[in-house]
């Protein structure tokens, strides 16, 4: 999950926003890039209101779960480099169990307006929060793994009310934020194809159904690779992109990389820096190895609460396993400045559990085939 962001940090300029995005969005008239139509099949494009409550028989049954775990024993090293370790497991689970209200978070998402929309013959929920102030831009914003709906909730407000934040109407947004395909209250893909790409053209398919002309769009971790190539895609109406992770790497370097081969000679300061920092990002991605390769053998994450808990926490930044900035946050139970918090991982870990997303959304690894820290193909001539 990306350390979400106070409302100090966000840039409220949308002008700024439009500025560094890909420059040559606005000048595209990509029309040929485009799918004349998402899918022939004749599709429902009534927008439904959506509501979840979790049944007392299943927050009891998650209880039961964590309380009757089967655990292994310690670790036999001193640090993280196995993994998850034991008493860090053992400490969650138990707040996890006797302390944790996944009321208060079921709540806070039930007070904003939740639609679902079939779109390309699957179920997409997502949230749709218009600003009281009248040209607010339209900003559909993409989450990513192990992340969901719940890590966008602290923007909203700042966003669609910035006057409340310190900053002017004019910076104002219109949101849309939808749950990728696998994801929370999304349906899940029953066959194969649902990539980065066919998200793209959902998500354009969804802001002309809301009935926005003129939009951005804002990713990050896997939803940076969906606004990716909603910019290759160019579709009617899309102003700019923003993207948390941009794929930079020449890809000889990448694959050079990847292979655990040195950095070629001749790279400056600054390049050889970003060459080191690839490289042990690469020595650091098992988990997703393993659900590029093989994300149905996963059933642990659909039996087990702390198996999933475990898999959705042990993940990394390049600055030590698991990450930081998530790692830090099982002992924060409070937070002025908006870092996560423990309940703020156990609510998007609960909402994994719940809707039993935790073998469908690996699926997502499987399905793209392209690099991870390439640019994308472009039709773009760069200066």
């Amino acid at each position: 999950m990306s350390a979400m962001k106070t409302s100090e940090n966000i840039d409220h300029d949308r002008r700024h926003l439009l500025g560094v995005a890909t420059a040559g969005l606005a000048a595209a008239g990509a029309a040929s890039l485009l799918p004349s139509t998402l899918s022939a099949a004749t599709v429902d494009e009534a927008i439904r209101p959506f509501h979840f409550e979790a049944t007392e028989e299943q927050l009891a049954n998650l209880r039961r779960r964590l309380a009757t775990t089967r655990w292994p024993e310690n670790e036999t090293v001193a640090d993280e480099t196995q993994g998850m370790p034991l008493a860090t497991m053992l400490k969650l689970a138990q707040y996890w169990q006797t302390g944790h209200d996944w009321r208060k978070a079921e709540a806070r998402l039930n007070a904003l307006p939740h639609f679902i929309t079939e779109i390309d013959g699957l179920d997409i929920h997502f949230i749709h929060v218009r600003s009281k102030h009248e040209n607010a831009l339209p900003l559909i914003v993409n989450h990513g793994w192990p992340g969901s709906i719940i890590e966008q909730l602290k923007i909203i407000d700042p966003l669609t009310n910035p006057t409340s934040h310190g900053a002017s109407a004019s910076d104002a947004f219109h949101l849309v934020i939808p749950s990728m395909p696998g994801y929370g209250f999304s349906g899940k893909p029953t066959s194969t194809g649902w990539g980065p790409e066919r998200m793209g053209r959902a998500w354009s398919e969804l802001m002309k159904r809301l009935g926005y002309s003129r939009y951005v769009a804002q990713g990050g971790d896997w939803g940076a690779f969906v606004v990716d190539q909603m910019g290759l895609q160019a579709p009617p109406g899309l102003l700019a992109i923003h993207t948390n992770m941009p794929a930079t790497v020449p890809s000889n370097i990448n694959d050079a990389l990847s292979r655990g081969d040195p950095a070629p000679a001749g790279l400056s300061a600054d390049e050889q820096r970003a060459c080191e920092q690839l490289a042990r990002t690469f020595k650091q991605v098992e988990y997703a190895r393993m659900m590029a390769a093989r994300p149905q053998t996963l059933y642990g994450v659909a039996d087990s609460p702390v198996g999933l808990a475990a898999w959705l926490l042990d993940h990394n930044d390049a600055d030590g396993q698991p990450a930081a900035a998530v790692a830090s946050a099982l002992d924060r139970t409070t937070s002025a400045t908006g870092e996560l918090t423990r309940d703020e991982i156990l609510d998007n870990i609960t909402l994994y559990w719940l809707t039993n997303t935790g073998v469908s959304a690996s699926r997502l690894y499987w399905e793209y085939k392209g690099g991870f820290s390439t640019p994308r193909a472009s039709p773009f001539r760069w200066p």
